[in-house]
């Protein structure tokens, strides 16, 4: 199979990864933090080390500050209804996941306002736009740093720094772009960092974290044992504990430590390098095809990762389907779980076919995945 769903999860992942899950698994698989037996002592070892690979990948000074997650959804939806209150205001832009959106439209229903930017018919944004949306009130900007539906890559270094400038909380989600582009979380004024660990992480699914670069107050979203303070029946108050109630996903955490260490040894700018220069080959052989519609930026250097299709006349259901079936082509149609991207760039009623490249794909892959979108289309 030619596997072009990376957007979704990477497959495969290195073979350290699938190692280092299994040797959680049969060899130290006891409960971390929760026993002073040498098992729960590694576990708990591997647990603090990979904060520490969190916290180096991504400049963050303090690993406790890292708090392990279940998913970017997980850490968005703490990051969010954590810190919002009833009376704040928070901005997000039209190209954000159902991760952001939803969690930002259910706290409405209990008073915290929202504004939504307009992008571009390529997904862009522009940082004027996000400042004219301020408020007296605003205490947050929420946004993606790269589209999930488009690939297009946000301006977050100077939307941090405007934040910063305003004193208003700055959280990235970095679904897209986690592993990839480069992301500096004090350069860039970011104050929370939502990561998946199962995309370009290149961990299991089932992980992941927030990344906490600020002072403000986190209300915790769940209660539980944390290992700490067990005498107790109040929820302790620091970091990472106070967000962390129940036991963790050790060999999930183990499997993204080695994932994480794949990436430092190889560095985001090869493997953005490699990833970039897949799509810039994708798209031209594409552009031959009068047939196909090609959403997102022109400029291949403000992109990453994803491009999204449609072929005239077929269904993208229908296009995923052949792929799959016809061509053993791994892809995914439809709207993406984020509807207001597609009708930013005019695809809320057809959706559109989305391929997504990591860093196990080869020159080969693309150029067959083209070839097959010619036979598909008829040409």
């Amino acid at each position: 199979m030619i596997y072009l769903d990376n957007a979704a999860t990477t497959y495969p992942k290195p073979k350290s990864v699938y190692q280092n899950v299994m040797r959680a698994m049969t060899e130290y698989g006891a409960n971390p933090g929760r026993g002073s037996h040498a098992m729960a002592i590694e576990g708990a070892r591997v647990i603090y080390e990979t904060r520490e690979l969190m916290a180096q990948l991504f400049n963050l000074d303090d690993p406790m500050r890292v708090i392990f997650t279940f998913n970017a959804t997980d850490g968005l939806n703490q990051a969010i209804k954590g810190v919002l209150n009833p009376g704040d205001h928070v901005i997000t832009t039209s190209m954000e996941h159902n991760s952001v959106l939803r969690p930002i439209k259910e706290i409405e229903k209990y008073g915290v306002e929202n504004t939504i930017v307009q992008c571009a018919p390529d997904g862009s944004i522009n940082v004027e736009d996000i400042e004219a949306a301020l408020k007296d009130n605003t205490k947050m900007v929420a946004t993606t740093h790269v589209s999930n539906l488009t690939g297009t890559i946000m301006p977050v270094e100077e939307i941090g720094h405007m934040c910063m400038e305003k004193n208003i909380l700055y959280l990235v989600d970095a679904s897209q772009s986690a592993g990839v582009l480069d992301i500096d979380m004090k350069k860039f004024n970011i104050d929370l960092l939502a990561v998946p660990g199962h995309k370009g992480l290149l961990g299991p699914q089932g992980t992941g974290a927030l990344l906490i670069n600020c002072d403000a107050e986190i209300k915790q979203l769940k209660e539980g044992g944390t290992g700490s303070e067990s005498s107790s029946m109040i929820q302790p108050n620091f970091y990472p504990d106070k967000l962390e109630s129940g036991t963790h996903n050790l060999p999930g955490i183990a499997g993204l430590n080695a994932g994480l260490k794949y990436i430092l040894s190889k560095g985001t700018k090869s493997i953005y390098s490699h990833e970039k220069n897949l799509l810039d080959i994708f798209i031209n052989e594409m552009k031959k095809n009068v047939k196909i519609k090609i959403y997102g930026p022109e400029d291949i250097n403000n992109r990453c990762g994803v491009v999204p299709i449609n072929i005239d006349g077929i269904d993208s259901s229908e296009v995923a389907y052949r792929l799959d079936t016809e061509f053993d082509i791994a892809v995914r149609p439809g709207l993406h779980c984020a509807p207001l991207a597609h009708k930013t760039i005019g695809t809320e009623k057809v959706g559109a076919v989305r391929f997504g490249v990591g860093p196990f794909n080869t020159r080969a892959d693309v150029l067959t995945a083209a070839k097959a979108l010619n036979e598909i289309s008829g040409i």
